[in-house]
């Protein structure tokens, strides 16, 4: 499984090589090669000893190339490539071996070299050295294309950092000693601080190693960054290898000096380039973060605005209940009073508008009533428990049937089984959903509703509730507008009622995690479906 497409624009290892880092790095060859050409001439002009100069400038390579295995360790654990994981086992094999390489050189620390050293001693462990790191860069250009692994566990990866240090401790100590305690089974290719004439053929081969490694690297394409300044080293180590030992003449001359300074800088182009990168990440971070910090406190803010908003709204629900709903009762009332007091004395015309002016009075108290439910529905928290959809069904039947009194209305309900939900907005819900159908099936005989549920490939696992009815229905190519606040497919004068039952039906089941649909033919009834959260198969 490959990563994320992201991370090829977030680490060396996997970011492309533009242009731009092509330009860099061939300037960097081009200066180097420059310099080796100008230095070549003048390898084996003799200069003065400094012993002091081998622990300094090693000293400084084990700490960059120590910081380089640390930081490619991480990005192992991250990217869990086994490139990556060889590339930083290598950095960490030259960090370790030129300290042995430093405690066995002649004169430094003792006149023979620590650990048991004798005169062939140093030289193998720098052959030991130069030779093993561009094996690594060959392993690690024929890994470097294998698929990421990024569902490793974070344990495992920790197992491989351990258990890849062990390895190389262990072969670095194993060369160590094969280099001092089985000197005299290797060749002499030190002569003194001079190199013997087979020494210059050795040393052309670890040489030829290096150049291997580079050829393998520019094959392995494309080219990651990572991949780019890797080259760019294996270059610095070409140049450190022939000025250092082999067109020079041996230690302490122009191209022995001369070829440290090229491995110092080959310890340090790649090490250079992973800081650069873990600035350019953690600046990442710090804009995330203020990113991060931003939007929380525009979401606070945001939060409190709305809390204010719903506090308004809810005042200006209650005030409108009540500036509103106070001069209609009166309306109603002194409208009623006309009726009673003075009906006898007004002919039928005046009789019939004071009944439109009552009938308008209430139609407009029950739609405040209903606007105002609807502007309540989200602020109230959701008491969600298991309930026997029958069970509602049944109570919202029993108070229908009240209503319809008069009326030959026949109620069919199926198993409707259990589901999660609040009882007293689901009843809510249902009461707007069966009282429509009572409505609308004015002038049926018989009235028919049907309550059930039904299960296929639209609604899947989830069942979806239907209320059926055999009324007046609908046109569905007015169904976009069904479930708005205030919109009515019928006039006042066929079917009473204010355009907003169905927007609470949808809003409450929506709530719930739900959705509402219906399916209607003008003249032939209409079925709406609801879908609620499962409830246990158990419910106590």
């Amino acid at each position: 499984m490959d990563r994320e497409p992201d991370v090829q624009h977030i680490f060396l290892s996997t970011l492309p090589a533009g242009r731009r880092e092509f330009r860099l790095a061939l300037a960097t060859v081009l200066v180097s090669a420059a310099i080796f050409l100008a230095a070549a001439p003048f390898a084996k002009i003799h200069l003065a000893p400094v012993p002091a100069f081998i622990p300094i400038y090693e000293s400084a390579l084990v700490i960059n190339d120590l910081i380089t295995a640390v930081l490619l360790f991480g990005q192992f654990r991250i990217l869990r490539s086994r490139a990556l994981l060889v590339l930083a086992s290598g950095y960490l094999f030259t960090a370790s071996i030129t300290v042995a390489h430093a405690l066995t050189f002649p004169g430094v620390f003792s006149p023979t070299g620590l650990l048991g050293a004798g005169a062939q001693s140093t030289a193998w462990m720098y052959m030991f050295w130069h030779g093993g790191f561009p094996l690594v860069v060959v392993a690690y250009a024929l890994l470097k294309d294998r698929k990421i692994e990024p569902s490793r566990p974070g344990a495992q990866a920790r197992v491989a950092i351990v258990s890849s240090v062990a390895a190389v401790l262990v072969v670095v100590c194993g060369l160590t000693l094969f280099a001092t305690t089985w000197q005299d089974a290797l060749p002499d290719v030190m002569q003194g601080n001079r190199i013997a004439v087979q020494g210059h053929i050795v040393f052309s081969s670890v040489w030829m190693l290096s150049l291997v490694a580079l050829a393998v690297l520019w094959r392995k394409r494309p080219h990651s960054v990572l991949d780019l300044w890797l080259m760019v080293v294996m270059c610095a180590w070409i140049f450190d290898i022939a000025l250092s030992s082999v067109l020079n003449a041996g230690r302490f001359d122009l191209g022995f000096y001369a070829g440290r300074i090229y491995g110092l800088l080959a310890a340090s182009f790649v090490l250079v380039m992973l800081l650069t990168e873990n600035t350019k990440l953690y600046a990442r971070l710090v804009e995330a973060h203020e990113i991060e910090r931003r939007e929380r406190r525009l979401l606070q803010e945001q939060s409190a605005e709305l809390a204010a908003l719903n506090k308004d709204l809810e005042a200006f629900s209650y005030s409108v209940s009540h500036d509103l709903g106070t001069p209609l009762r009166a309306v109603d009332g002194y409208a009623r009073m006309l009726e009673e007091d003075f009906g006898e004395r007004l002919d039928a015309e005046a009789r019939r508008l004071l009944g439109v002016v009552r009938a308008s009075t209430r139609q407009m108290q029950q739609m405040i009533g209903d606007l105002l439910n609807f502007s309540r529905l989200g602020r109230q928290p959701l008491k969600a428990q298991p309930v026997r959809l029958g069970d509602i069904v049944n109570q919202v039947i029993g108070d229908l049937r009240i209503a319809c009194a008069g009326r030959k209305v026949e109620f069919a309900v199926g198993d409707l089984g259990t589901a999660e939900a609040d009882p007293a907005l689901l009843k809510q819900a249902l009461s707007n959903l069966l009282g429509n159908a009572v409505k609308y099936t004015r002038g049926r005989h018989p009235a028919l509703i049907e309550v059930g549920c039904r299960r296929d490939e639209e609604t899947g696992d989830a069942p979806a509730y239907f209320v059926k009815d055999n009324g007046a229905g609908f046109d569905m190519r007015q169904s976009d507008r069904l479930f708005g606040v205030f919109q009515r497919f019928h006039t006042h004068d066929e079917f009473e009622g204010t355009g907003v039952g169905l927007a609470i039906v949808e809003r409450i089941i929506v709530r719930h995690g739900g959705r509402v649909w219906a399916e209607s033919r003008p003249g032939e009834g209409a079925i709406f479906y609801f879908t609620l959260p499962p409830g246990p198969r158990n419910p106590a």
